[in-house]
């Protein structure tokens, strides 16, 4: 399988088309911020019409789970993705399929953090979107920097 992250603002999926606004941010902060991840997923021939499980999840730098603010929750999203091949589709050729995921605002303290992709029992060092939280007293030129 090839995967394929995008870290957005704003991202939502069409008929299979993924439409995406403020797409490929990698520092954001500090305080509250937007975001959103957009994914395309490309099923191999073989692995079509098998439904798996899909799981995003949120590590900080030093590979621990990252929890929702004020609990021992951890920030997980879990969905199951199943790709039919289409009628008339010469047998072999891979299949593709997206999604969106349009998350609430988050505040998180300042640091490197890294959206992950489990699909089925599989994980790929691939499979995965970094981000930088700035801290507060981030300034450029003396002045405060924001996204």
């Amino acid at each position: 399988m090839h995967v394929t992250m995008l870290l957005c603002e704003s991202a939502q999926e069409i008929n299979g088309k993924l439409y995406i606004l403020g797409g490929g941010w990698s520092v954001t902060g500090p305080g509250p911020f937007q975001w959103a991840l957009a994914v395309r997923v490309e099923v191999p021939w073989d692995e079509a019409n098998v439904r798996k499980k899909v799981r995003l999840f949120l590590h900080d730098a030093d590979g621990h789970a990252v929890m929702l603010p004020g609990t021992q929750t951890p920030i997980e999203l879990n969905a199951e993705l199943e790709v039919g091949r289409p009628a008339g589709m010469p047998r072999g050729i891979p299949i593709d399929t997206a999604f969106a995921v349009q998350g609430m605002p988050l505040v998180l303290p300042s640091g490197r953090y890294v959206w992950r992709l489990a699909i089925g029992e599989r994980e790929d060092d691939l499979w995965q979107v970094g981000f930088y939280v700035r801290p507060p007293q981030d300034r450029v030129d003396g002045v405060s920097s924001t996204r």
